[in-house]
């Protein structure tokens, strides 16, 4: 049974995945994605523990983001209620013509190329529907898995960002990504 969604968001459809905008019983599920330890590494903005009334906190700040046009958050789900994961287009500067990606996938779920599968869909959409010049993704150096992401979606590795953001009280280096609509 589908959900009623918090706020208006194009679904997007890949052969395995439904990316689709978050709803409130959302929160149950991501939850316990989130909550781990591994995961929360190599995120920036991600804590550990992650409480669980965290996860109502965060749904609640989507839908003015979403109305505000700087943000677009889809849940990834493998059939509409199967949670997967998160994938969103961050800092959307339509003056400039760009926006980040920015994505997570549960750890019961890596290994199975369902990031690789969503982030080809979302930059599709950025390049193609919203008619962006450009898409960037950041990952910490330590995390090269999330790199290989990216250069399957035809990412181009720019650069490292050297000490750029603090995770747990240490600097980390950050590699830069980019792909032009070109």
């Amino acid at each position: 049974m589908e959900s009623t969604s918090i706020y208006p968001l194009l679904v997007l459809r890949t052969p395995r995945l439904v990316l689709r905008a978050f709803a409130t019983d959302d929160a149950a599920k991501i939850y316990p994605l989130a909550n781990d330890h591994e995961l929360a590494q190599n995120l920036a903005s991600l804590p550990h523990p992650y409480l669980p009334e965290m996860a109502m906190e965060w749904l609640e700040t989507l839908p003015a983001l979403h109305e505000a046009g700087t943000r677009h958050v889809w849940a990834i789900t493998l059939d509409y209620t199967t949670l997967v994961g998160a994938i969103g287009l961050h800092d959307i500067d339509r003056e400039h013509s760009n926006t980040e990606l920015g994505y997570w996938i549960g750890k019961g779920f890596w290994g199975h190329g369902y990031a690789t599968e969503a982030a080809s869909a979302v930059v599709r959409y950025a390049l193609d529907d919203m008619t962006l010049e450009r898409v960037y993704a950041k990952h910490f150096a330590r995390n090269p898995q999330s790199g290989r992401v990216l250069e399957k979606i035809g990412m181009q590795r720019e650069g490292v960002m050297r000490r750029h953001f603090r995770k747990w009280g240490e600097f980390q280096d950050c590699v830069l990504y980019g792909i032009l609509r070109d």
